[in-house]
């Protein structure tokens, strides 16, 4: 299960994540960073049994914790399946199925944008 993490300036010096990992044991899997100084976001992905409780430690640390749930909007009214996004996608978030028809597995987004690039209807978002 991934999970957005905002971490103010406050807390963005210390090693938060792998001080949960330390106490929990549990395996955290960083798949996209963004930090500087004074403030940062991470994206995470945890086991789904393990969810509330790394949820809950990483919150009493400081951190912003939310659930990613359709990170990616497709607005199938201005989609053309033509494949840009596929063919683009470092995390094959994107495929067709039997029928050529474009299924989005948002599970697998890791907030990168290049779909949204690349699509020319402009039929793909990301979620703020």
């Amino acid at each position: 299960m991934k999970l957005f993490l905002t971490i103010q300036r406050d807390v963005v010096k210390r090693p938060l994540i792998s001080q949960v990992v330390l106490e929990t044991g549990v395996l955290i899997n960083v798949e996209r960073a963004h930090i500087d100084a004074n403030e940062g976001w991470v994206l995470i992905d945890v086991p789904e049994k393990e969810q509330a409780r790394i949820s809950s430690r990483l919150t009493e640390l400081g951190v912003e914790v939310k659930k990613l749930e359709n990170a990616v909007l497709h607005d199938e009214h201005e989609c053309v399946e033509c494949g840009a996004c596929l063919s683009i996608c470092p995390q094959e978030v994107f495929c067709f199925d039997a029928d050529f028809h474009l299924v989005v597995r948002e599970e697998r987004c890791i907030l990168c944008g290049q779909c949204v690039c690349a699509c020319p209807h402009q039929a793909l978002s990301i979620r703020q």
